[in-house]
């Protein structure tokens, strides 16, 4: 299947080239011939056989088939599935974990330069094990009901025994065993104080996820708080997560007693938790948020506090009936809070932005959004908090300019 555009190149066809650097989204680029290619499974510096997965406009895609150089980083996958024909969960579980953590800095750094215009320097801290600290996952059964997880950009479902990210007591092995009707999707999380829940969705269609296994609330301890998670709101995935970024966000923040705090994006309350008796009775927090099953959550975790406000709805909208903060936290989804609510912000005009964020180019955007209306990026930290993949999270201190 040949471009549009009439370009030599087709679907299938093979070539060998040495892998430049690493792009964001988990690639590597290569060229031939003036084209550029987005390649899996390579690292830089390597020779590579590759064939082309699919031809585009301004870039193409494609595999790698034989390592003909290899890099020093490289080494054997220790799941069985990960391979260009397996799952697309982990895209780096080829390359020796410390120097996944050097690409993932290099894909930062980049993002910054070329979105934020922006020199900076980060280095993405080791959190813990590399392997089963996924405490939330989503799995998919094929027609014949076998458990699995979707190829790369596919809808191809790959059976598997086990899924070596994930928490162990999620127990892949024992659910892969049980007989599944066919085409659902199946969302298991696991907590941090031993419990389970499963709750299954068709793969097609709105139908919302029905619980079939465990509570419909889970209980995460954090510091010296217990939070309950309802089956359908937002939790950090990895283990560590919870501790890791609240101990950032306080670090970044200094919080002191008597001020008024925004936590937008918040959840069912992860940040408020760690904020809550640091502002003192003197002080408040308002938790806004777009989920109401998250917010519920949150009224239940904070209802003995009489200083905390939640707010269900768009953060947008409900930032223009405020007139201050001293402290924002945001934690946005993967598209980031953007330019909408970065005036509104800065016009609160907080001493600190504590920004929480799971993709770098969102953030760098954003970060040239701050600078716009005057504030700077004073400190950022990364963290491994999704080992094996190319994923990376990060914390990010703007201050007024």
């Amino acid at each position: 299947m040949a471009s549009s555009k009439g370009a030599r190149w087709a679907v299938g066809d093979i070539f060998e080239a040495t892998i430049e650097k690493i792009a964001h989204g988990g690639h590597f680029i290569a060229r031939n011939e003036g084209a550029v290619f987005f390649v899996r499974h390579a690292i830089p510096g390597e020779k590579c056989r590759i064939v082309i997965t699919s031809i585009g406009s301004s870039f193409n895609r494609a595999d790698v088939i034989e390592v003909l150089e290899p890099s020093s980083n490289r080494v054997p996958a220790p799941c069985v599935y990960a391979h260009r024909s397996g799952c697309g969960g982990c895209d780096f579980q080829h390359i020796a974990v410390e120097h996944q953590r050097t690409l993932k800095a290099m894909v930062i750094v980049e993002q910054f330069s070329r979105i934020a215009k922006l020199e900076i320097s980060v280095v993405v801290e080791e959190v813990g094990p590399p392997l089963h600290w996924r405490t939330r996952s989503t799995a998919t059964t094929n027609s014949s009901g076998e458990l699995g997880f979707f190829a790369s950009r596919s809808h191809r479902v790959v059976p598997v025994n086990d899924c070596l990210i994930s928490a162990e007591h999620m127990n892949i092995p024992e659910l892969s065993k049980r007989i599944w009707k066919g085409d659902l999707k199946i969302e298991i999380a696991t907590s941090n104080t031993g419990e389970r829940n499963i709750a299954l969705a068709p793969t097609r269609g709105e139908g919302r996820a029905r619980l079939t296994e465990g509570n419909q609330v889970l209980h995460e301890t954090v510091v010296d708080k217990t939070l309950e998670v309802s089956q359908n709101s937002f939790w950090q995935s990895h283990f560590l997560a919870p501790k890791i970024l609240t101990e950032a966000v306080l670090e970044f923040a200094q919080i002191e007693n008597g001020e008024h705090v925004l936590d937008l994006y918040g959840g069912v309350g992860l940040f408020t938790s760690v904020m809550a008796d640091l502002v003192g009775t003197g002080g408040s927090i308002h938790l806004i948020e777009g989920s109401k099953t998250a917010t519920a959550d949150a009224t239940r975790n904070f209802q003995s506090y009489t200083n905390i406000k939640i707010t269900t709805g768009d953060v947008a909208k409900h930032l223009l009936r405020i007139d201050s903060a001293d402290v924002v936290v945001l934690d946005p989804p993967r598209e980031g809070a953007g330019k909408v609510v970065i005036p509104d912000i800065s016009r609160l005009s907080p001493r600190a932005v504590v920004y929480v964020a799971c993709d770098p180019a969102a953030l760098a955007r954003d970060t040239a959004y701050f600078s716009e209306v005057g504030f700077k990026l004073a400190k950022i930290r990364a963290f491994d908090l999704f080992p094996m993949t190319q994923h990376v999270e990060c914390v990010a201190l703007f201050l007024p300019s």
